[in-house]
């Protein structure tokens, strides 16, 4: 149920007919598990705690810079060289305090990944690099879990759904990560956004429009990102929609697929090392 503050705090929602007193509760209820607490983390930790979401999870093992807090608003000058996650867990609690933070102030590797992801009901990747990305579409898939990914560019951002463990209307899989990006780039060809710079607004709105597919998710409201590649052009002030299907080669949920667990990840990792 939803204390009278909890009622006064979100009557906003509870006016709207797609969300309503039951739709608050489910939030309430729900348990969403946030990757990075970075430039796409910061708004969409934000949003998802102003919206009353119950539980929110937050993994990264990266502290607070001053070079990052343009684009980072879930930090402050006073955070510089705390954990991001306890940094973004006392930014949500003064937002919020009906929300419970649970923080996992380490990275996101194969031997942690299934336990860490089969604790919440849905996963938004916030990540900044492909092996990350990778590890967590392939973690849920395996646990079963529907996946918000977002990423951005210097001027530029990309959104989408994945919901591989089903299937569509027509009894084939949907797709995965691995359908739209079947490799990783060569190393060094995509530089981190320290080289390569980046418009701090940029996150600012992939990472909103990230909680908005999170939040329809949750409540099965609307039309999902599923099969659908958002794209948003800041310069050009433009967003488009490209479609995409499951790749019936790719190795986790294709015709034969090789991968049956996270070992692979085990492997790369050890041979990057190396």
């Amino acid at each position: 149920m939803l204390t009278p503050d909890e009622i006064e705090r979100y009557k906003r929602h509870l006016v709207l007919k797609e969300i309503g007193g039951e739709g608050q509760q489910r939030l309430k209820a729900a348990r969403v598990l946030v990757v990075g607490a970075g430039g796409l983390g910061s708004p969409l930790l934000l949003y998802l705690a102003a919206a009353g979401v119950g539980t929110i999870g937050i993994i990264d093992d990266d502290r607070v810079s001053l070079d990052n807090l343009q684009r980072q608003i879930a930090h402050d000058s006073g955070s510089v060289g705390r954990a991001k996650t306890r940094s973004a867990a006392a930014t949500l609690e003064r937002l919020n305090p009906h929300v419970k933070t649970k923080l996992y102030t380490t990275r996101l590797v194969p031997e942690n990944a299934l336990d860490i992801v089969r604790g919440f009901d849905i996963v938004a990747d916030g990540s900044d690099n492909f092996a990350t990305r990778y590890l967590i579409n392939d973690a849920c898939y395996f646990a079963k879990l529907p996946l918000v990914f977002a990423a951005v560019g210097p001027f530029d951002g990309q959104l989408t759904t994945f919901r591989a463990f089903e299937t569509d209307a027509e009894g084939k899989p949907r797709p995965s990560y691995r359908c739209l990006f079947p490799q990783s780039p060569p190393a060094g060809t995509v530089p981190p956004c320290s080289e390569a710079g980046i418009l701090g607004a940029v996150a600012g709105v992939m990472g909103c429009l990230q909680a908005v597919e999170v939040v329809k998710e949750l409540l099965g409201i609307g039309e999902g990102l599923v099969g659908r590649l958002m794209l948003y052009d800041a310069l050009q002030a433009r967003f488009s929609t490209v479609a995409y299907t499951w790749d019936p080669e790719n190795p986790l949920n294709g015709r034969n697929p090789r991968f049956r667990d996270l070992s692979h990840h085990r492997k790369a990792a050890a041979e990057a090392t190396e």
